[in-house]
């Protein structure tokens, strides 16, 4: 497994069993294809997909019809963000199965804490046959 985090200062100091600890509001936001949702990588693993990352999102960004290739987890921070299935709001936690299908959207803004095993499989619109990386 290839752990790391992008942009991780000193990160040749530490020995491959070493704890990592950042300052998340030094790390760069990085844009997303999804027009108004950016994030910040916090760990990830390019060979497996495993991606764990802060979401932002501007209100009004809608992120198009995408499968969960392996089971999703969302904790929401700030703002909220919805689906057909529901809103979520700030504190709520929302996890989805594998082979879960839905358009996301966030009509107010939303800061959200994301955690994948594989990335998203998008299905509709200009980011057909993508995955979220």
């Amino acid at each position: 497994m290839a752990l790391n985090t992008p942009h991780l200062p000193n990160a040749e100091r530490y020995g491959p069993l070493d704890s990592r600890n950042m300052a998340v509001d030094d790390l760069p936001w990085k844009k997303t294809p999804t027009p108004g949702v950016d994030m910040k990588v916090l760990v990830q693993d390019e060979e497996t997909g495993l991606l764990t990352a802060l979401f932002r999102w501007q209100p009004g960004s809608v992120l198009a019809l995408h499968e969960h290739v392996e089971v999703e987890q969302s904790y929401v921070l700030e703002g909220e963000f919805e689906d057909e299935d529901g809103v979520y709001r700030a504190g709520n936690f929302v996890w989805r199965p594998k082979g879960h299908r839905h358009v996301a959207r966030s009509p107010k803004g939303a800061l959200v804490l994301c955690f994948f095993l594989k990335p998203n499989k998008f299905i509709d619109g200009d980011l057909a046959g993508t995955e979220l990386k």
